[in-house]
């Protein structure tokens, strides 16, 4: 099956050489495609360097349509499977192989790696952790599936789901909202273990207002969402 890597990338010239790197160890025979949007820094010339395929955004758009860009990328080109792993050395590449096998073998659409079912390496800070609790309790509430690290961008997809994003996808903080996405169109997701590491490099888009804001958004945007499907 063909297999792509999606990265995507804002000024993360500290740790993409170390996250490409990594992610060809741990899972050789996918292709990897850094999506830049739009970094000031040497982001794009690493990725260069390094040979793998690269995307670049003429101006800063966000994690949703970075992400966009990535599954478009890979329905035009016949992938089956992809992967999101972050930038900035958070995800650790050693989980890839993990994170795709539910996925190979045929009962899941959409995997989730969980840094909190076996509460191994960086668990978060206590504000995210209080913001990722309420985000589980709110799909466990809409949908009834419990969901312990519902904002992890650490995620596998099959073509059902490539298929799905790349034409609707949230524009920002899209994490929580592609998972009731993914169930109000039949999709099956699960979690997986995996280890997470604390951010290698860069500095965080997420601050206390920013945060506040997520939350706010992304319950509205749920809750809109579910009495849509149900009228």
């Amino acid at each position: 099956m063909k297999i792509l890597v999606v990265v995507p990338a804002f000024n993360e010239e500290q740790t993409i050489r170390m996250v490409i790197r990594n992610i060809r160890s741990h899972l050789a025979p996918a292709d990897i495609l850094v999506v830049n949007d739009a970094s000031t820094d040497a982001t794009s010339a690493i990725a260069r360097e390094e040979k793998v395929l690269l995307l670049e955004h003429p101006y800063n758009m966000g994690i949703g349509a970075t992400m966009q860009t990535g599954f478009l990328y890979a329905v035009q080109n016949g992938y089956d499977i992809a992967v999101q792993i972050d930038g900035d050395g958070q995800h650790n590449p050693a989980s890839l192989p993990s994170i795709v096998q539910p996925i190979l073998d045929g009962g899941s659409n959409l995997v989730i790696g969980s840094r909190y079912l076996r509460r191994q390496g960086f668990q978060s800070t206590f504000l995210r952790k209080l913001g990722i609790r309420f985000f589980g309790l709110l799909i466990r509430v809409f949908i009834g599936q419990k969901v312990t690290d519902p904002t992890s961008g650490f995620r596998a997809m099959d073509r059902k789901a490539l298929d799905l994003f790349s034409g609707e996808y949230p524009p920002d903080y899209p994490e929580v909202e592609a998972l009731i996405s993914a169930h109000k169109n039949g999709l099956v997701f699960k979690e997986i273990p995996t280890v997470m590491n604390h951010r290698q490099g860069g500095t965080s888009s997420i601050g206390i207002l920013s945060a506040l804001y997520y939350m706010v958004k992304v319950t509205l945007s749920v809750s809109i969402g579910i009495l849509r499907r149900r009228t």
